[in-house]
Parts: C-alpha cells; structure tokens; sequence
C-alpha cells in the first residue's frame, strides 16, 4: 500500500509506528496500486490540521475509511474511556475510540463534500474501524460492532481484517459503489496536501507554528520517487524548491533510521541551513569538510547523502570525497543530487562536464521540478524576457510590479537611498526583509558611497550573519555568495542592464531569482 507520508515521524506511539508497517507491507489485487493510507502528522506547525484527529485514513477502490489506532491497554469505567500507555500513564475521554473515529470520519465528509463535486463523493464507500494491537478485545459493547474492532489477534493477519472491514461498510451501503480511478485522483489531490505540509526556509524558528507552505504536488510525487530508488538527479531552476525538498528528504530518511549527511559547496548556505535546522541524524557539511564530519559524527560511512546546489560540486575531486564517505559509494550508495547545472553552473570556477556525465551514468532515476514555489510571477516573466531564463512556471501569485532603474553611479546611489527608504516606509517592509546584491564586494559598491547614516544601518552579510536571518536591518552580499539564499525583497545594484548577447546571464540569474515577492533593479552604465 502506497504510504503518505512514507515514513511514520512525527508521531511517538509504537502502535503507530507498527501498524504503519504492516500497511506498507501490504499488496492488494489492484495492478494499479491505488490504495494509499494517509498517516496524521501530528505536527505542532500545521495551519490548518483538517483531519489531525484521524491516525490514518485509507482512501482505494473499497472506498475511504478512518482507522483510529489505540496502543497500550483500553478500558471504560463508568462510562469514561481510559488508555494506558507503555509509561502506565492514563489518558481519559469520555468519547470512545469508535466515536471519535465516526466523527472524524463525518468531519472529513463535510470538509471533502464541500471541495469537491457531489458526482465525485456519492461514489464513495464510507466507513471507520478502530485497531488495539497490544490488548486482545473480548468484550461485546452497544457502541461497536465486532467487524469494526482488530485487537491483537486480527494484527496477525491484518489484510484479512481490512478486506473484512471493506466489505462489511460496503455491505451497509445500499449502492455497493466503487469510485472510478478519475474520483479516487481528485480525492486525493484534496487529502495530500494537508497532509504533507512542511516549514518554509525563510520562516523563524519561533514562528514555525503559525506558518506552513504546501508542497506542490510535483514536489510530492518527487518525493515518492526518491523513496523508490537509490540515486536520484533532482534538477529544477532557481526558486522550484530544490532546497526545500533537501530538507525534507533529509527528515524523511533520518525518520527512517538512517545517518544523512547533506553537503553543499556553499558556506553560506551550510550555515544558513544549519541555523534553521536541527534534525536528528543529519550533519550538514561544506563537501571539502565530509571526512572530518564524519569522524565527529562517529559513524563509518553515511547511510545516505544529499548534495544541494550540486552545480557548485560537480568535479572529479568533489565527488571522491563524497565517494569516500557514503555507504557503499556513488556506485551503489543511496543519494540524491539536487542542481541546476543549465544556469547556475557557470557562476563558480569548478564544474566539470565530465564530472557531471560520470555521476549522471549513475542514477536510477531523474526528476525534473518546473512549479516555481518562490517567485512572483511578475519575476518569472522578467527573468524571461531579460534573459531568456526559465525558472518554471505557476509562481507565488501575480506579486508587485518590478521596480526599474538605469542610470550613471551617482544616480544609482541616491536611487537606492530612495529605495530602502521607500521600501520600508511605503512598502511596509521589515529591513530585515531586503537584501541588497551586487557582483562587487561592499568597498567597491555604490553602497560605499551611501551617507554614513543609512551605510551604518546596513549590514554586510557573512557566511555566519545569515544564521539570523531574517535580521533586524537590511544586509548586502555579493550576488555569488547568496546563491541558494532568499528574501522577501532584493535591490540588485552595479550592474549593467543585460544586453542581446546576455553577457553575465548566470549573474543575472542568480540575483533576480533570489527575492520571493519584491524585485528592485537599479542598473548602471546604460547606454
């Protein structure tokens, strides 16, 4: 059975965790595979938690039924319901397992009844079942019926249970239906993404609880496909959330077990990663630092590696220290490369098409990401016509207009006086929010020549300012190092506007891509 999420984290309860098992590991007669059992996240930062209360909800051809899982041992005393668990600490409700699974069920139907067209939902089977793995039930009760019931007994053959389940729900229904495979996809496409939802790169730590972003199904699917092999190439342009995948895949296999280690070429990026992320069982290392990761983490060898801004790392010396330290080796070892070799590549002085053809022969599957989760539309459409880039398609909504400047040195300082200051008292931006990027260091830039009180305001990032990003000011960077880095608005300065031949298009690239909603160009040496 196909498993959303594909590992069982963010849940503590064995039982969970034992009964997630035994449903991956089961096979039904449908060639197409189209069971799938969503398991509650029962993460702290979801938004909107529509079905939290729901342990896991299986949707197939038989139709869509809530399971309500109780580890440890049940019993109801007066009419109150009490669960002990494997720490004998006792948990009371007055509403039974059977009860909270029905209105949990009924709760879905009202939510999923409102989203979707009623030719879709009146296909559906509907039904609820409530599993108790570590008690055997011998006890016969008004509120339950015995086929809605597994107790430890059942948990040895499960399947059966479940097929037992399937057909005494569809047996109460008076229509016996069975969803179409256009039904079962629209419903599915409802239910994944409030179940499959993680914390944003730009988002604080603090207030990792009150915002979420949605996966794009592209994004999901992707996810899938990595489990299901060994070594995958992940490429997408800048702002298709190649980052935010790496991570998640890095949850998702520690959650699985495994020691990851995520390498990058970038410093900046490490730290910037590193800053917002503790994950058990991840070390995240600069590549030329692998081996001495390695050594403080403890471990022989990592079983499974992740490289984002790949482009960066694609040269012979690169991948031996990658080679050196993983499971197995590239050759067989579990990894995945995340990259952008098409326009990124040529930014830094290292990658090797050679390099890239070799780890190329070894993957088992390729994947391309094309949904631009970032940016506005209104910069994509700039960044295509400026530069003949495409950075993928959707964006974050329309967005503002690009802001547009082109003009000598002098006029280009006072215009990004104006801009900060514009940007905050008029735009309603924290100046954390901006970063300023230029293809020169801060002495060379007009930043240099900006009147002492506003220079004094902004901040000159390194590789270890970013931890704290979003700050309490705006930053400056060169344009190289912010690669793999964003903010809510980008002010790009000392460069000429792009011309027909496109010289410095990566540069360009880069820095246009690196604001998710306000995007100021102030170009210099027009013609």
């Amino acid at each position: 059975m196909r498993m959303i999420p594909d590992t069982p984290h963010g849940t503590h309860s064995k039982a969970e965790k034992y009964i997630f098992d035994k449903f991956r590991a089961m096979t039904f007669s449908d060639k197409a595979n189209l069971f799938t059992a969503y398991h509650s996240l029962n993460l702290p930062q979801h938004a909107r938690k529509r079905f939290g209360e729901i342990d896991f909800l299986l949707t197939g051809p038989s139709g869509i039924f809530v399971i309500e899982i109780k580890g440890g041992r049940v019993a109801c005393r007066d009419g109150v319901w009490q669960f002990t668990d494997r720490f004998a600490k006792v948990h009371e409700k007055v509403e039974s397992p059977f009860r909270q699974a029905e209105s949990a069920l009924h709760g879905l139907m009202e939510k999923a009844g409102a989203a979707l067209p009623a030719r879709i939902i009146e296909q559906f089977t509907i039904g609820y079942g409530v599993i108790t793995p570590d008690q055997q039930w011998d006890i016969n009760g008004a509120e339950w019926d015995t086929h809605t019931l597994a107790d430890a007994r059942q948990c040895n053959n499960l399947k059966n249970w479940l097929l037992r389940l399937f057909s005494y729900w569809q047996d109460r229904d008076r229509h016996r239906r069975k969803p179409d495979l256009e039904a079962l996809t629209a419903l599915n496409r409802f239910l994944r993404p409030d179940f499959e939802t993680i914390v944003p790169l730009h988002v604080p730590v603090a207030e990792v609880k009150k915002q979420v972003t949605r996966m794009t199904e592209e994004q999901m699917i992707m996810v899938d496909v990595v489990r299901a092999n060994q070594r995958v190439l992940c490429s997408g342009g800048a702002g298709t959330g190649k980052t935010f995948m790496a991570m998640e895949l890095s949850r998702r296999w520690t959650a699985a077990g495994m020691n990851v280690i995520l390498a990058c070429g970038s410093p900046w990026l490490r730290h910037y990663l590193a800053g917002r992320f503790t994950v058990p069982n991840l070390t995240i290392a600069l590549v030329s630092g692998v081996d001495t990761a390695r050594k403080r983490t403890g471990v022989n060898y990592f079983d499974a590696l992740i490289v984002d801004e790949g482009q960066d790392i694609f040269d012979r010396q690169s991948l031996e220290l990658l080679d050196a330290v993983l499971k197995n080796g590239l050759a067989a070892g579990r990894w995945c490369f995340f990259h952008d070799i098409n326009n990124q590549s040529s930014l830094g002085d290292k990658y090797q098409n050679k390099a890239f053809e070799d780890i190329n022969h070894l993957k088992t599957a390729e994947i391309p990401l094309r949904i631009n989760c970032r940016n506005t539309l209104n910069i994509l459409k700039k960044v295509r016509s400026s530069i003949g880039a495409d950075m993928g398609i959707t964006g974050a909504g329309a967005g503002p207009a690009i802001r547009e400047f082109c003009g000598n040195r002098q006029n280009c300082r006072q215009t990004l006086e104006k801009e900060i200051s514009e940007l905050i008292d008029l735009g309603g931006l924290e100046p954390g929010d901006i970063t300023i990027l230029s293809p020169v260091e801060a002495d060379k830039s007009i930043i240099s020549e900006l009147p002492a009180a506003i220079r004094k305001k902004i901040l000159v990032l390194d590789e270890y300012a970013v931890r704290s990003m979003p700050l309490q000011q705006p930053g400056f960077a060169t344009i190289k190092n912010f690669k793999g880095l964003e903010n809510e608005a980008v002010i790009v300065i000392d460069l000429p506007p792009p011309d027909k031949k496109r010289k410095n298009r990566t540069t360009h690239y880069v820095a246009m891509s690196r604001p998710r909603a306000v995007l100021s160009l102030i170009y210099q040496d027009c013609e």
